[in-house]
């Protein structure tokens, strides 16, 4: 079968879509090529899916029958921390920035190829995989655990505190933190950023990162305004600050 390769079968991916032709051929090629797929069409139904089947990925469609994409990944938030892949038709960077906003971890245009489709959700399963992995097997020589006085963040358990309290992140939000944090003092640019976390060239026009970064400052302690932890470093990039 062209392009099927091993993957891992424990993967599980509820596609939340209203158009049962285009869901339906989804799931088929996903499959045929090593994950477990199942389906919503409803997205009236789709938070209680999320919160009783707790998929390793969700596929959620912008707009829905009963619940729009964006209410469902606002209400699914406090109680699943997966990625979430958002498709939209439209092409309105507003859309886009909402969907992160509410929780999205990525997006992605319609009509998208399923082979696109199924290298998204490869890149982006694998990190968190590859993250907590690393977490348990490191020798000592990569920290599995960061401290900047009262923030810490912890690569093994994929979680962070503020003041010994549980911040709640997004998988996408953990692994920009992480990436920020685990080169603190160093500024890292749009184009590396997208680079680690996406697995793709930075377009140049991509506002996920900064989007992001907005909603990380004051689940941090950061100040939106005069950002201390997170700083902007202008036509560079971002600094996390080591003594902040």
């Amino acid at each position: 079968m062209d392009g099927v390769e091993q993957t891992n079968e424990s993967w599980r991916i509820l596609i939340v879509e209203d158009d049962e032709r285009l869901a339906d051929l989804t799931r088929e090629y996903l499959e045929n090529n090593g994950l477990t797929v199942s389906l919503e069409t409803h997205g009236g139904a789709a938070v209680e899916r999320i919160r009783n089947e707790q998929p390793d990925l969700v596929v959620l469609d912008l707009m829905l029958p009963g619940e729009d994409g964006l209410s469902i990944c606002r209400r699914v938030r406090p109680f699943f921390n997966g990625p979430i892949i958002m498709l939209t038709a439209r092409t309105d960077d507003l859309d886009q920035v909402l969907g992160l906003e509410m929780g999205a971890d990525d997006y992605i245009g319609k009509p998208v190829q399923p082979r696109v489709l199924l290298a998204r959700i490869r890149a982006m399963l694998r990190r968190v995989e590859t993250s907590s992995v690393s977490g348990q097997e490191t020798s000592g020589e990569e920290p599995v655990r960061l401290q900047f006085n009262d923030l810490v963040v912890d690569r093994s358990m994929r979680e962070a505190w503020l003041s010994d309290e549980s911040i709640d992140l997004t998988s996408a939000e953990f692994d920009l933190l992480w990436l920020l944090a685990s080169n603190a003092g160093r500024v890292l640019s749009r184009e590396e950023i997208f680079t680690a976390l996406r697995g793709i060239e930075y377009d140049g026009q991509d506002r996920s990162i900064d989007v992001r970064v907005s909603r990380i400052r004051p689940k941090i302690g950061d100040d939106p305004i005069h950002p201390r932890r997170i700083k902007t470093v202008r036509s560079k990039g971002y600094l996390f600050v080591k003594e902040a």
